[in-house]
Order: C-alpha cells, then structure tokens, then sequence
C-alpha cells in the first residue's frame, strides 16, 4: 500500500511512512529516506523538497510519542497487568534511572530499529523536559537523516551494500553512546564513594 502511495504521490507516501515508522509501525525509518535518496537523484522529486519532509516525517513521529507518553503513559503504567510486571518501587527506580540518564538513551535509542518507540514513550513518562528531549533528538536526526539521504542520492547503483553499511554503522554508533554512558556512570559512582569514604 506505501509503495502505491509513493508511486502515486511521493512526497505525501514518504511522509506517511517516515511517520508510521516513527510510531513503532514495522517500517525501519531508514527505507523511506534512502528513499527519497533514490527519487531525488532520478528527479522524481526535489531533493530540497524531500530531505527537509524526511527530516519532519522523523521528527514529528517522535514528537508524536514523547507526548503519548507524557500525557497518557501514566494511565498505561496504572494497568494491572503492567503494574504485576512493575510495581511502583521498581517504576520508580526505572523513572529515577531514565531521569538521570535518559538524554543518552534517547540519543542512543535513536540508531537501534525497535528501541525508538519504546525509548520516546519512555521519555514522556520519565518527564524528560520537552526541549531537552527535542535537542537530543534533533541532533541525532540532524546527522543521521542527511547522512543517509546523500549516500543513497550519491551512491544509487549500490544501494543494497549501501543499506547493510548504514545499519551497521547505526549499531556501532549506539554500542559507543551505551559504553561512554556506562563509563560515565561508572566514573560518577566511583567519585561519590570516594567523596562519601572520604
């Protein structure tokens, strides 16, 4: 049905599967840009018009989430069945966590297909201020989107290689952000034992 869309009007079908995509749908948001990539470079569509829409599409979706999330998460977390798997000591510890480590996550979360969603809602429970998440965020969109469109717009003819590089790099890029937070963490707790032994 998205690739009809796409054929028949491709800015609106990129859009639509950007957003889809970024609301959980099983799409990987990357397919959709390399998309626009490919199109842009046959002059199927601009490609002014299509990496700011694919950068809007990714965003919105995100966006989309954090606020579910915030407003409506809390009703979610208050069902019984979600309260058996967490009860309140343990969401609190978790909400403590993502409060004090949760711009990483985003950040991280970002490059892992199937964390995203998850990570964004998690983000509005957590009551991560807006801006703070849209500056994370953003920054990771702002170099991954256009990344990956000009590689697909300047490498068309190797697209299928071209698309195993990109999420191996995505996966390299998100084990670094895990390690540097580990590491952050493991150097914040040794200087507070120390503080407190001392």
């Amino acid at each position: 049905m998205l690739e009809r869309l796409i054929d028949s009007s491709p800015y609106v079908g990129i859009f639509a599967a950007l957003c889809l995509g970024s609301l959980g749908a099983p799409i990987p948001e990357e397919i959709p840009v390399v998309t626009a990539g490919l199109l842009a470079r046959q002059e199927v569509v601009r490609w002014w018009l299509a990496l700011p829409l694919c950068i809007v599409g990714v965003l919105s979706g995100d966006i989309a989430l954090y606020w579910v999330g915030r407003h409506w998460g809390e009703h979610v977390l208050e069902l019984r069945l979600v309260r058996h798997v967490l009860d309140p000591a343990r969401r609190e510890k978790l909400t403590a966590a993502y409060r004090k480590n949760g711009l990483i996550i985003v950040f991280a979360a970002r490059h892992v297909m199937g964390l995203r969603a998850a990570a964004f809602l998690t983000a509005g429970v957590a009551r991560i201020p807006f801006w703070k998440f849209l500056a994370v965020d953003g920054a990771a969109i702002g170099y991954g989107v256009p990344l990956n469109f000009s590689l697909a717009y300047l490498f068309a003819d190797r697209v299928h290689e071209l698309l195993a590089n990109v999420y191996r790099i995505d996966r390299w890029i998100a084990v670094l952000a895990v390690v540097a937070a580990a590491g952050w963490i493991g150097v914040f707790v040794w200087r507070r034992s120390r503080r407190m032994l001392g």
